[in-house]
């Protein structure tokens, strides 16, 4: 909950991200053709463009057929990508129905969000083994989409073929998401307790009958040796949240099992002034301890939905897990 007002974009494409995510119940299917059958309509799907722009993507004006289609439009030199790694990626969703199409939505006019390789199986058979720098078309029928259930939410139909176009940005291990470098400092005395272990959710202590601080206040617990975080850069991190006139957590990406991605210092804000000042020249790899007065949280407003009211000094702790520079490309 570290969005601004004018994050609705970001919002949507977590939205969209936590829809796709489902345990993978069924083997991954296999690409194959016979020379005696004819091609499939989704080898014929294109997708022209560099990367980290958004690509034009051609769908024939015909049904989609029901094998699988990959292709390499770009090939990266980076890191491999596991069928558990997590990724950063920039990417356009169509659906494809009957003889139409539509664009469910893209992420190219705000910022790269984090995906699980495992995210549908066909995705994962996409990315696994791909290089970070690589582009990739992927056509998927439903059986390695949504199966003959479709999702109602995203109004993705039993019958309904997906085509993504993906970036590859960056890749993380999904089992060590998170800080990385050596702890400095716990807090305690009039500022939050924060538990040292790394890896895993925080727990944040809030000082019993203690006024917080009036500005904003950033101390770094765990400092990594990454590259120091830049306005501008595109920053994945783990957090969590606390309120700190109540004790209690009111949001957290280690609940979601997936990292937040967002741009730091962008107009408009994606995130809210704390983070935007508190985490630039950090580093990567640090737990940072984020004390947000009203003014660099959601000001006098506030926000009901989580229980923050106009004059609530918010407590996060985030981990900075990369930052990457716009277009980076391994």
């Amino acid at each position: 909950m570290a969005l601004t007002a004018h994050s609705e974009v970001n919002y949507t494409m977590r939205r969209i991200v936590a829809l796709f995510v489902l345990p993978l119940i069924a083997a991954l299917a296999l690409v194959g053709c016979g020379s005696s059958k004819p091609p499939s309509p989704n080898a014929s799907v294109t997708a022209k463009g560099s990367f980290g722009t958004s690509p034009k993507v051609t769908i024939p004006k015909e049904k989609a057929g029901t094998t699988l289609a990959v292709k390499t439009l770009v090939q990266g030199k980076g890191a491999t990508i596991k069928k558990s790694d997590l990724f950063l990626s920039n990417f356009t969703i169509y659906v494809w129905s009957g003889t139409t199409n539509k664009l469910l939505d893209s992420t190219y006019s705000s910022s790269p969000q984090v995906l699980p390789a495992s995210l549908l199986p066909g995705i994962q058979s996409a990315v696994t083994g791909a290089k970070v720098g690589s582009r990739v078309l992927a056509v998927i029928p439903p059986k390695d989409g949504y199966g003959s259930s479709g999702n109602s939410e995203l109004g993705v139909t039993g019958s309904d073929t997906l085509v993504f176009v993906m970036d590859l940005i960056q890749s993380y291990s999904s089992g060590t998401v998170g800080a990385t470098g050596s702890q400095t400092y716990s807090g305690g005395g009039s500022l939050p307790t924060v538990s040292d272990a790394k890896g895993s959710a925080p727990k944040i202590t809030i000082p019993k009958n203690v006024t917080p601080p009036k500005t904003l206040t950033a101390k770094t617990l765990i400092k990594g040796t990454g590259a120091t975080v830049t306005k501008g850069e595109d920053v994945v991190a783990q957090y969590t949240g606390v309120n700190w006139r109540t004790g209690t957590v009111f949001d957290s990406s280690w609940s979601r099992s997936l990292p937040y991605s967002f741009k730091v210092g962008a107009s408009p804000s994606q995130v809210i002034p704390g983070w935007d000042k508190g985490l630039v020249g950090q580093t990567v790899g640090s737990r940072v301890l984020l004390i947000i007065p009203p003014s660099d949280g959601y000001g006098s407003a506030g926000q009901s939905q989580a229980g923050i009211k106009g004059t609530d000094t918010l407590v996060f702790v985030v981990d900075i897990v990369g930052a990457v520079s716009p277009n980076a490309t391994s």
